[in-house]
Parts: C-alpha cells; sequence; structure tokens
C-alpha cells in the first residue's frame, strides 16, 4: 500500500473479511521482500473500531483482492461465562437484499 495516501475503503462486510482472511491462510509463506514486517493502521480505522460498545480489539490478517496484505479490526466482548473475548461485528450499510450487512474494519 502506498503511504501516500489510504485507501478510500475503511469498512469490509463480513463476508469479504471472511475470504481474505481464507486467502492468507492458505498462502505460501512470504519470504525476503514480499514478508510484510509492520503495518500502518489509519487513524480512523481505530477510531470506528474503538467507538463500539467493545471490551478488547482482534487482529485479522488477510489478502485484500489486490494482493496486498492487511490487517482487518474486529471489536471483542468478554463472555464472563467462559472468559473468552467473541467477536462482535459492526452493522454497516443495507446490503442488496435489504439486510443490515455485519462488518468489519480495514488497517
Amino acid at each position: 500500500m502506498s503511504e501516500e495516501k489510504f485507501p478510500g475503503k475503511i469498512k469490509i462486510q463480513l463476508q469479504t473479511a471472511q475470504e481474505w482472511e481464507k486467502k492468507y491462510r492458505d498462502s505460501k509463506p512470504a519470504e525476503g521482500k514480499e514478508k510484510v514486517n509492520a503495518y500502518l493502521i489509519p487513524k480512523e480505522t481505530l477510531e470506528l473500531v474503538l467507538a463500539e460498545n467493545i471490551d478488547a480489539v482482534r487482529a485479522y490478517i488477510g489478502i485484500n483482492d489486490l494482493g496486498e496484505q492487511i490487517l482487518m479490526f474486529v471489536g471483542t466482548v468478554l463472555n464472563e461465562k467462559t472468559g473468552i473475548y467473541e467477536d462482535v461485528f459492526a452493522k454497516g450499510d443495507i446490503g442488496y437484499d435489504n439486510s443490515i450487512q455485519e462488518i468489519v474494519y480495514d488497517g
């Protein structure tokens, strides 16, 4: 990703995020110059995820449609019974089927 400006889209539909995360899991380990050593995270992304009613944030690694390795952020809440932080997805725009789409935030 160019450091001159961030790409336009911050919110990603959950289904797309799951596809990108699967691409990462299925990919071969990167080596040398292809290996990602750090991520630049837009301030807007952090503000959006932290504005949710959450206890913590989980970051998933994915590969987007441009073949770039990215981070995706999901809010989590602690399940008091299990002691496990569970993902909670923000509600986004209305989809083509008039349903409200669950979203994650692109880093």
